[in-house]
């Protein structure tokens, strides 16, 4: 069951749900693709080599996904809630009548690949920014958008 599920009060809607990054995989694919070009090269050293690096893009792209998986971002009509961890779980929740600004960060590859980091300010403190969001301006859209 998910943080999210269990925090939502009776009436509270869902507005946006986010996630982090998809780029986490591209490590992954990329040496998937180096093994697949070490297989090329014959045995018996391409086969070993593209072995191990199957073997490797395989825990990356597991590694990526469990980071998606643990991330929950949602804006409901009330709150901003972000979820982060699985076993040592660190969550924000920020109420929208106590959010003042927000804003978003992106390099220009986060621009180019729609991702960036989000920091939410509210009245009298300043919110530690949300790294690696999936759609950055969607999320700061459905923030602002009351």
């Amino acid at each position: 069951m998910s943080y999210i599920t269990q925090v939502l009060q009776p009436g509270e809607t869902i507005r946006y749900r986010g996630s982090v990054r998809w780029i986490l995989y591209l490590q992954a694919l990329l040496l998937a693709l180096v093994g697949a070009v070490a297989s090329l090269l014959g045995p018996p050293w391409g086969w070993v080599v593209s072995a191990i690096c199957f073997f490797l893009a395989l825990i990356l792209a597991l590694r990526a996904w469990f980071i998606r998986w643990t991330n929950e971002i949602v804006v409901t009509d009330r709150r901003v809630i972000y979820a982060q961890g699985f076993i040592q779980r660190h969550t924000v929740e920020v109420h929208m009548d106590k959010i003042e600004s927000v804003d978003v960060d992106q390099t220009l590859m986060g621009r180019i690949l729609d991702y960036g980091d989000v920091t939410i300010r509210g009245t009298g403190t300043t919110l530690e920014p949300i790294r690696d969001v999936d759609r950055p301006l969607a999320f700061r859209n459905e923030v602002t958008a009351r």
